[in-house]
């Protein structure tokens, strides 16, 4: 595989990540786009730290900074869809209007 399939498949991933989290109504569907927004970030990370970067590991050290920020990230989304959860009982997004 080359470069451009590689950057072929981050492109792919964020933009289902894009059209989820606009397109989509439920927190947590709009939750797990936004990691597929990031997966396809890390992917172009990687690809350009493999093809492109021999003597630093830049891209790696950022593509994992990225997992950890996705990780802690999930965790306060979900927490505050916890919440949020609890005064509303449902998930979809239209009923937070008022908040």
């Amino acid at each position: 595989m080359t470069i451009y399939h590689y950057l072929f498949i981050g492109l792919l991933l964020f933009l289902i990540g894009l059209l989820g989290s606009v397109l989509l109504k439920s927190v947590i569907k709009i939750l797990i786009s936004i990691e597929f927004m990031l997966l396809g970030v890390n992917i172009n990370f990687i690809t350009f730290a493999t093809y492109c970067d021999n003597i630093n590991y830049e891209g790696y050290i950022i593509s994992l900074f990225y997992i950890a920020l996705g990780a802690v990230e999930l965790a306060v989304a979900l927490y505050i869809f916890y919440l949020m959860f609890r005064k509303k009982e449902s998930d979809n997004i239209e009923k937070y209007g008022d908040l």
